[in-house]
């Protein structure tokens, strides 16, 4: 079974990632906002320590329902500082709300975010196939025009890299290796 080189092989839910998600074209509203928090999440750290940490970020931010996130209070996401189940980086934490009441603006001036995100490739994945993640630059003009854009409306850990990485794995950039058989 062949996949792309970056999956640890050991690791079932890098594998799962990997084989059920990544690249997949992403249109359900929940699924945008839970994959943008976890993107956030990963700044500084490695996609593995988020992935394994999903399932505790999913019951601190109420499965990552918009609504009830972007109510979150201060005491209540001081409260997530002593979960060691999760990262415990207060600026992410709080970035979670923060992207939360922006996601909801968006969805208020585009109708959802699905709209938004998509009408920046065309509402038409990018078809990239590349031999080897390697070759994969961090960033592209796209995702810091994005991150431009995501910043000026309220969106916090959302630099380029991390844009770029949101849109890889959002399915709006398909760079799956050429050998791999989910491409």
């Amino acid at each position: 079974m062949s996949r792309c080189a970056w999956v640890n092989p050991n690791n079932p839910l890098y594998i799962a990632y990997h084989d059920e998600e990544w690249g997949k074209p992403l249109h359900d509203e929940q699924a945008l906002f839970e994959l943008l928090c976890l993107e956030s999440y990963q700044a500084g750290l490695s996609w593995e320590i988020v992935l394994n940490k999903r399932q505790a970020f999913r019951s601190a931010f109420f499965n990552y329902d918009v609504q009830k996130v972007a109510a979150m209070i201060d005491s209540e996401l001081d409260r997530l500082l002593a979960n060691p189940d999760i990262i415990r980086h207060k600026a992410k934490l709080y970035a979670t709300r923060a992207n939360a009441q922006a996601f909801l603006r968006v969805q208020e001036e585009f109708g959802t975010f699905e709209h938004y995100i998509w009408s920046w490739v065309d509402f038409t994945p990018i078809d990239n196939p590349v031999k080897s993640f390697r070759e994969l630059p961090t960033k592209s003009d796209l995702s810091e025009r994005l991150s431009k854009d995501l910043k000026k409306r309220g969106f916090k850990f959302v630099g380029p890299v991390c844009v770029y990485s949101y849109l890889q794995a959002a399915g709006l950039l398909n760079e799956h290796e050429v050998n791999c058989q989910y491409q």
